[in-house]
């Protein structure tokens, strides 16, 4: 296993959030790849102990107007082909279902999670969540499980919110990555956003966000720790 973890982003928000703290912090090396933005993105070699595919604007399905997601998904093909262990995180677990040949898309009619939202276990895997867990969320776009998927967890809205394929990918609807910081940049960003079917106003997000984002923290931290292990 090697040290560095290929880091997929699909925006230039700072790089301050759980998944670089945790790599920063555990002697990892994060190589940040923005391939929407020109970046090439690497060919496996033994150095590269995992990478992770990040949440952003961007429809999985959209590769014709936005042909960078065809490199996004041949990088995503040789991970899964070689075994990188993988994780999705919301446009990263819906482009993970589409390269399954999966739906992507809207609710109908559009339901938004915006703000911090509980999860529930299906029970399939009882240590993913052992109790209920509210988390951050920003999405309107779901998707159907792989037929390989371990369906892992659910929200009140949306059936599908993780799931894992194999030892070692996983794709997550929510974003336990982001922190309060990450989540107030949202908030000053969305001023669209409030009021959709399902959005939360500020108020509660902030409520929420100071009653449940520790416990978010703790149990992503926990996960980081098991899916990437320790560098060489």
């Amino acid at each position: 296993m090697g040290n560095r973890v290929v880091l997929i982003r699909h925006s230039h928000t700072p790089n301050d959030d759980r998944v670089v703290n945790y790599i920063t912090k555990t002697g990892f090396i994060a190589d940040i790849r923005k391939p929407f933005a020109g970046d090439a993105i690497p060919e496996i070699t033994e150095d590269i102990a995992a990478t992770v595919i990040y949440g952003g604007p961007y429809p999985a399905f959209d590769t014709k107007i936005y042909p960078f997601l065809k490199d996004e998904y041949r990088w995503l093909d040789a991970a899964l082909e070689t075994g990188l262990p993988t994780l999705g995180l919301c446009q990263g677990a819906q482009m993970i279902a589409h390269h399954y040949g999966k739906w992507v898309g809207p609710l109908d009619p559009e339901y938004y999670e915006f703000g911090y939202y509980e999860l529930t276990s299906t029970g399939v895997d009882p240590n993913f969540i052992l109790d209920s867990l509210c988390v951050s969320q920003y999405h309107f776009h779901t998707f159907d499980l792989p037929d390989e998927a371990i369906h892992l967890a659910r929200s009140e809205a949306y059936e599908n919110q993780a799931f894992q394929i194999g030892h070692n990918t996983y794709g997550f609807q929510f974003h336990p990555e982001v922190t309060i910081e990450g989540f107030r940049r949202w908030q000053e960003n969305s001023d669209e956003n409030f009021g959709k079917t399902g959005a939360q106003d500020k108020i509660t997000q902030d409520n929420l966000m100071q009653v449940h984002d520790a416990k978010q923290a703790r149990w992503f931290h926990n996960f980081l720790e098991t899916f990437l292990g320790q560098p060489n």
